[in-house]
């Protein structure tokens, strides 16, 4: 025989039973026997027998491909409620077109499709790359059957949760009995179509959790749906269906939504060789259904030892002792006794971020804007609270006529909940006790008409800032800097704030201060965090800015989980957006300003993920004929200071070049420069990069978490640019404008210099807790640094 032949035809065979085992249909005259396989055309998702956990009980189930997800991850089942005990099973299409699984030569199946009409004997089963099984007739192409109108536990992307009101299928997740066992199992997941619709998650017929209603963007109480990147999400609500279905913005990505066997609903994504939760539901005790009862609100950020549980205004605990001894709010609140609240002088107290009540008894208007629903509201003694129904196009009004059950808040995100109190109640809400952030002393301002103050500057009340902040509440604090703390505020127009309180030992003077504020206010770029105003009074100086929910970039980049939802896209363009707002304030501002403490911690992410750089508090205005400053107080931020600035107190546009070039290596690497360890001569993240860039492994650098998916040749312009912006001579290093124009274009750059600070660290007594430190980098000592 001749070899080459026998070669070919054994080749042959072998493709040819590749593509039987890879089919992805199942005709009339064919069966699935234990062993046997379907799989998708894309080869994503496999159909087939399996055994879960240690239990040698046979199911046919779905699961996404080994290939693309190595653990094996089971996503529907068919007889879930009915396992075989060997491996006997076929599964089949019968004679009147169903789906038919049976075991032993049994004579009625284990499972079918059981359709309620006979589709017909020319019938084809088929699993699609999106984890859908469906049934066709070849006739017609017509789907009589899938797999996604009857899910386990698992809410797939492009499959639905919800009623259709065509066919009554109420579409439900449930968990498994166990990790073991896929049966039905206790917890489910449903659609509930009353009021605004939401999803509840239940054990037998308890509420455990609810997801608050759509707003037009997400869930209500489920913020972080607004924080991502990987998914899209709508609601259908109309006379042929109430569902919720959800989508992938990158369809190589592996996602499931489902309820473990634990009772908890999971969100998780494929990265890294794991999956990794994306978020969890219920996670903390405002999670839990009716935590604070009847009336009650729930905050899980009061400050230690303080009960989570309070009652809307006008209202106080059913059992004072189960609140305050047991620290069980779930009997909830009632009115105060004598409070009328119908026809006299009430109005209504607004709950900022807040997760809006049980909408299962509240009424939705889609014609009324939040002023009308307001008015409704008030003109019916029945109506207990209105919020606006769909906040990304700002109308619609959600009114309740019931008790508000179920409400909590959030530090950001959520829904302005408006709630109905009598004229008492709301006067007093207008002048809350005023209960300073660090004791329990009370504080009260006095008139504020002596202060000394600039009118040039914009001022704003420092009452309305104390109303703003429930008077610096631990509730509203976002963090704590260098020179003071940041509270989340809400002016009495619905503006959202965040006031900087300077502390009283700050080193920063009420003149320096001033200054700082004249600059801000005549700088306006879309890439700088706004300042509204400031306020001076007696000892106090604050600055009130736009607030950003997405916190600053450090706590996405520098965690590993939060890392991941930003892909290189979102990099990029967080890279892109630095380097603009830099440009406009070396070059296009009406003033040329150095900021001098360009890190992660000081740029500012919107809800869009829109880089602001933030924190001017050590910024500088040149003159437009100056190109250098020096300071004997050099005050900065260990790692992101330029070395001549560092060493020498010289400051200039190229110190921000500086910090911006170890910003853009830390956002590709997912790495800080000083927190870098390593054995090699690199004491920091710049000295490995310039290692690797000499070996011609730059891209080695880059953040694993990113995968596959980034273009490597700008993921390696970016690294460059980076190299080029950390060169030791600051004549050597690009301006802003040919940084941008560098990132924008397709053109030819400059190899890089050696990099300032990369030799390995000799000796260090730098303490960020001093003010004057010494620390031997490249052989030279770092003197008289206010490190931050």
């Amino acid at each position: 025989m001749n070899p080459t032949k026998g070669c070919l035809v054994s080749l042959l065979q072998f493709l040819l039973l590749q593509v039987c085992l890879s089919r992805d249909t199942l005709s009339a005259n064919e069966s699935l026997a234990d062993g046997d396989i379907l799989v998708s055309s894309g080869q994503r998702i496999t159909l087939g027998f399996f055994s879960p956990g240690n239990s040698s009980k046979r199911y046919v189930g779905i699961w996404f491909s080994n290939s693309s997800v190595s653990v094996q991850t089971v996503v529907w089942v068919a007889n879930r409620d009915n396992p075989i005990n060997d491996t006997s099973g076929v599964l089949s299409i019968d004679s009147h077109g169903y789906l038919v699984l049976f075991a032993n030569n049994q004579t009625i199946p284990l499972w079918s499709t059981n359709l309620t009409v006979p589709s017909t004997s020319n019938s084809m089963a088929q699993l699609l790359d999106i984890a859908n099984l469906v049934l066709v007739r070849q006739d017609t192409k017509v789907v009589t059957w899938q797999s996604f109108d009857h899910p386990t536990n698992n809410l797939l992307p492009y499959s639905k949760i919800g009623i259709d009101y065509r066919t009554g299928l109420n579409r439900i997740l449930t968990s498994w009995k166990s990790q073991d066992d896929p049966g039905t199992g206790d917890w489910s997941l449903k659609y509930e179509p009353e009021g605004s619709p939401e999803m509840v998650l239940y054990k037998g017929q308890v509420r455990l959790w609810r997801s608050g209603p759509w707003d037009g963007d997400k869930w209500n109480g489920v913020p972080q749906m607004s924080r991502n990147t990987l998914f899209n999400a709508s609601l259908v609500n109309n006379n042929e269906e109430t569902t919720f279905t959800w989508g992938l913005i990158n369809s190589s990505i592996f996602s499931i939504m489902f309820v473990d066997e634990s009772g908890f609903l999971i969100r998780a994504t494929w990265i890294n060789n794991q999956w990794v939760k994306l978020y969890t539901a219920p996670e903390e005790p405002c999670d839990n259904y009716g935590r604070c009862g009847a009336f009650g609100i729930c905050n899980p950020y009061t400050a230690a030892g303080v009960f989570i549980c309070s009652c809307v205004p006008g209202f106080q605990p059913k059992n004072p002792n189960d609140w305050n001894v047991l620290r069980d709010g779930t009997g909830g609140c009632f009115r105060n006794p004598g409070a009328l609240t119908c026809r006299n002088g009430e109005e209504f107290v607004k709950i900022a971020n807040a997760k809006v009540p049980d909408t299962s008894v509240a009424i939705v208007d889609m014609s009324l804007d939040l002023k009308a629903c307001r008015l409704n509201c008030l003109g019916n003694c029945s109506c207990m609270a209105y919020a606006l129904a769909n906040e990304s196009s700002g109308v619609g009004c959600t009114a309740w006529y019931g008790d508000l059950v179920d409400t909590r808040v959030f530090t950001d995100g959520g829904l302005d909940l408006f709630v109905r109190v009598d004229a008492a109640t709301f006067g007093r809400q207008r002048h809350p006790e005023l209960v300073e952030d660090n004791s329990s002393a009370l504080v009260r301002f006095g008139d504020s008409s002596n202060d000394e103050f600039d009118d040039s500057l914009p001022s704003i009340d420092v009452n309305a800032i104390i109303s703003a902040t429930k008077n610096f509440s631990l509730d509203n604090k976002l963090g704590q800097g260098g020179f003071g703390s940041v509270y989340k505020g809400q002016l009495a127009s619905g503006q959202e704030i965040a006031v900087k309180r300077l502390s009283k030992t700050s080193r920063q003077g009420t003149e320096e201060f001033k200054n700082e504020v004249k600059l801000m206010s005549k700088l306006q770029h879309k890439n700088l965090v706004r300042l509204y105003g400031c306020c001076v009074h007696r000892e106090e100086k604050m600055l009130v800015y736009e607030f950003l929910p997405n916190r600053s970039l450090d706590f996405f980049i520098f965690d590993r989980t939060r890392r991941s939802l930003l892909d290189w896209k979102k990099r990029f363009e967080i890279i892109m957006g630095i380097a603009r707002g830099l440009l406009y304030l070396h070059q296009d501002s009406r003033l040329k300003i150095i900021h001098r403490d360009l890190k992660p911690s000081n740029v500012l992410l919107d809800a869009a993920m829109n880089p602001k750089i933030s924190d001017f508090g050590m910024a500088k205005i040149f003159g437009d004929d100056q190109t250098e400053a020096n300071t004997e107080r050099v005050v900065g931020t260990y790692g992101y200071m330029s070395p001549e600035y560092a060493l020498e107190g010289l400051y200039s546009i190229k110190s921000d070049v500086f910090s911006y070039g170890v910003l853009m290596l830390e956002i590709i690497s997912g790495r800080k420069n000083n927190d870098y360890h390593n054995e090699g001569p690199s004491r920091n993240l710049i000295g490995h990069v310039w290692e690797l860039w000499r070996k011609g492994t730059a891209l080695d650098i880059a953040d694993t978490l990113l995968g596959q998916t980034y273009p490597p040749h700008e993921v390696q312009k970016c690294i460059q640019v980076g190299l080029l912006c950390v060169q030791e001579d600051p004549v050597e290093r690009p301006t802003m404008s040919a940084i941008v124009f560098m990132l924008g274009n397709e053109t030819t750059l400059p190899p890089p210099s050696k990099p300032a600070f990369i030799l390995k660290k000799k000796q260090s007594n730098l303490d960020s807790s001093t003010t004057r430190s010494a620390s031997s980098i490249n052989d030279a000592s770092i003197t008289n640094i206010e490190a931050r």
